[in-house]
């Protein structure tokens, strides 16, 4: 069991440092502006992967190319952050569910509103 504590404490720590790198040291705005929505990492703690969620929806495309194109520099950069037998090999993928999220609502909303016209 004391397995799982150490990969969520490891989860925790390459999400928090992965933020800082994105915002402090990646030269690339867009980048800076990105949420990691969650951090998966394998049982041996040798893969990483990061799903991020944009502020601007419409450059998701460009966002994502950018990501992979920054990949090699912020997985450095995170071997030097992290103390660890192996640097993770990290890996992006944008993350919709906050979309989605957001078109449940609206979805229930419309409902709710039927509801309400079919009432009266």
């Amino acid at each position: 069991m004391e397995h799982f504590k150490r990969t969520d404490r490891v989860r925790e720590l390459i999400r928090l440092e992965i933020s800082n790198i994105l915002r402090d040291e990646v030269n690339d705005p867009r980048l800076a502006l990105l949420s990691i929505t969650r951090v998966e990492v394998s049982t041996d703690l040798k893969h990483a992967q990061i799903y991020v969620s944009p502020l601007k929806e419409e450059e998701v495309a460009e966002i994502y190319k950018c990501l992979k194109n920054a990949r090699g520099f912020i997985q450095k950069r995170l071997g030097l952050r992290v103390k660890l037998r192996f640097t993770p090999v990290i890996e992006f993928h944008i993350d919709d569910s906050i979309k989605y999220g957001l078109h449940i609502m609206e979805i229930l909303e419309s409902l709710k509103k039927e509801k309400e016209n079919d009432q009266e």
